[in-house]
């Protein structure tokens, strides 16, 4: 289910990397390469993305260096390499913000979900009801190696789209959809009024309201319940990034939230689509799934601005910059033109990824966005404290708490 594109206004994140998406954003002058490992440069990013009353920003993580290469580590020192944990960034910044929606980035193919869950729900509970996470598979195989439970085989752009390695990637996105089945089934294992913290009868919670998820799977046998009681969202938001058929189902099966990266209006009325198709085979019909549109943006007062500093980073960076979402470059009335159409074909929100954050973010919250507003396509003021209301999105009640009253 998708609001009309006509009626409902936009909705908008950006998504946050370092010093910016291309490879050479660390080296404007605008940068500040020197704060990137700093707890204020966060800060100062998500305060400027919730001063243009965006819905969440985006976190980029990952459990390998950064690399130029598809699937394998590269030895360049001319790029930004090296993060700081995304949860506990977003765990940080939480009480320096009031509304904006806070989604880390975790790789769920070689960790547990037990752990995510909790830190997952933490983030919640620092946030008022503003945590969410993007979900990640990671088949690399020098990833796999720093954990040495289990080998990956080395696979190429090209043999991961033959037969053999498409079935290793519905195997590794079958391994995603359980694993956030496990986070759900964790975060409402605690019904809401499990705790009772009562100092006059010496009861702090009810044990009867607290739930074994007893979930047994290929990948995952967990037994529950968690240790933290249920989110303040009762659900944070679950979001996935896909290009292809297989995540695609990943998204619609198991997320609240889908990044795509479509290229132009067909591809968009394509993809979503798709999409909408695998969410009725996955019996959500009935359920409220957004589609976001990825794009990287660089934006100035004009298109020759933009396109001379596009020039000048990929002169930096020793090529042009190329990668899976499509690459604006012009003014905000120009991308307010481009949003709005691709929403046409039914996307209800982008996930825009500045080139260079310190530039191309004040770009969005001071140029692009109050363009919308001009336009009627995106919000005035903050519309609700937590990041489900912000997208729409019911707080759902309790599976096991629905259970035992059935």
């Amino acid at each position: 289910m998708s609001p009309s594109a006509s009626s409902a206004p936009l909705h908008l994140a950006v998504a946050l990397d370092g010093a910016g998406w291309h490879p050479a954003a660390w080296r404007e002058p605008v940068a500040r390469p020197r704060d990137l490992f700093t707890a204020g440069y966060w800060a100062d990013l998500v305060t400027e993305a919730e001063r243009g009353l965006l819905d969440f920003v985006t976190i980029e993580d990952g459990l390998g260096l950064q690399s130029s290469h598809f699937t394998t580590p590269d030895d360049r020192t001319d790029q930004v390499r090296g993060r700081l944990d995304a949860v506990l960034i977003a765990s940080r910044i939480a009480p320096l913000t009031r509304h904006i929606g806070l989604v880390p980035t975790a790789v769920v193919t070689h960790t547990e979900p037990f752990h995510l869950s909790k830190a997952i729900a933490t983030l919640d509970y620092v946030s008022g009801g503003r945590a969410g996470v993007r979900v990640q598979v990671s088949a690399a195989q020098h990833v796999a190696a720093h954990f040495g439970r289990r080998s990956f085989p080395r696979l190429t752009r090209e043999e991961l789209r033959s037969p053999a390695g498409q079935e290793k990637v519905v195997e590794y996105f079958d391994e995603a959809a359980d694993y956030v089945e496990v986070l759900r089934r964790l975060w409402d294992s605690w019904e809401d009024d499990a705790e009772i913290r009562d100092a006059a009868t010496g009861r702090f919670v009810d044990r009867d309201k607290l739930h074994y998820i007893d979930f047994e799977g290929r990948h995952f046998n967990v037994k529950g319940p968690s240790i933290t009681p249920r989110p303040p969202q009762g659900q944070p938001v679950v979001s996935a990034l896909g290009h292809s058929t297989v995540p695609y189902g990943l998204i619609a099966k198991s997320s609240d939230v889908g990044y795509v990266t479509p290229h132009d209006t067909g591809q968009a009325r394509a993809v979503v689509d798709e999409i909408r198709a695998a969410q009725s085979a996955a019996g959500r019909a009935d359920e409220l799934l957004h589609v976001f549109g990825d794009l990287v943006v660089l934006l100035d007062d004009d298109r020759a601005t933009a396109e001379a500093r596009r020039a000048r980073l990929d002169d930096l960076a020793g090529a042009p910059y190329r990668g899976d979402a499509r690459i604006f470059t012009g003014t905000a009335a120009e991308l307010a033109d481009l949003l709005q159409e691709l929403a046409s074909a039914g996307l209800t929100g982008f996930r825009l990824r500045p080139a260079v954050a310190d530039h191309d973010l004040p770009a969005i919250t001071r140029g692009l966005v109050p363009e919308l507003q001009r336009r009627g396509a995106f919000r005035t003021a903050y519309e609700a404290d937590t990041l489900r209301g912000l997208l729409g999105l019911a707080r759902p009640a309790n599976r096991y708490a629905a259970a035992n009253t059935a």
